[in-house]
């Protein structure tokens, strides 16, 4: 071997390895991209379907104010619930703890009015009889589980990204281009279990 040909084949050698650490690096941001538009797609997710209750809501308020007129102050309580739980919204690119934490309290406000609203329910069995409280009370239960499952969702591809993000050599590009670890939505303490909607 000459060595014009041992030259060709060390910058071969430097051009491939080039190529392969390019090649790799892409494929690492690319998916880092993928993964955290997949995580801010969930998020998206987990709010319309907090927005679905909150749609439900004036619906409902506006069917038991037909038959608990005098429930006003619970019935308010609602709507001033609903309304602060709707105007809190959080940047997908902003996940973070705080932020969720924030929602989450909009969320649970909202939930707290809705549970004042059903031991009101109880006293109006003629409300309860209703047939369009009844299918509100269907739709409202089926969001529930819908928050349940979307909230899943998020936060299993919460751990997706935050575990490609954080494995070697691939926290060196996170770190590089700014891909920071997202937040999950956790539950609050002492709310193990979930809130019961008992029309």
């Amino acid at each position: 071997m000459n060595k014009k040909t041992k030259k060709l084949i060390i910058w071969g050698a430097i051009i491939l390895f080039v190529i392969i650490v390019i090649s790799g690096f892409k494929k690492s941001y690319n998916t880092m991209v993928l993964m955290d538009e997949t995580v801010s797609g969930n998020w998206g997710q987990v709010e319309n379907v907090y927005q679905r209750r909150a749609d439900l809501i004036p619906n409902l308020v506006n069917t038991v104010k037909g038959y608990a007129e005098h429930e006003k102050e619970t019935l308010m309580g609602v709507i001033e619930a609903r309304s602060k739980a709707t105007s809190t919204t959080i940047d997908p690119t902003n996940l973070n703890a705080e932020s969720i934490q924030q929602f989450q309290q909009a969320q649970s406000g909202l939930s707290s009015a809705l549970s004042r609203l059903m031991v009101v329910v109880e006293k109006y069995p003629d409300l309860k009889a209703n047939e369009n409280f009844r299918d509100l009370q269907a739709q409202l239960e089926g969001t529930e589980n819908r928050i349940a499952v979307e909230r899943r969702n998020f936060n299993e591809s919460v751990k997706s990204y935050n575990a490609y993000i954080r494995m070697f050599p691939k926290n060196i590009y996170a770190n590089m281009f700014g891909f920071e670890k997202k937040a999950y939505f956790e539950a609050e303490k002492g709310s193990e279990k979930a809130p019961e909607v008992n029309f």
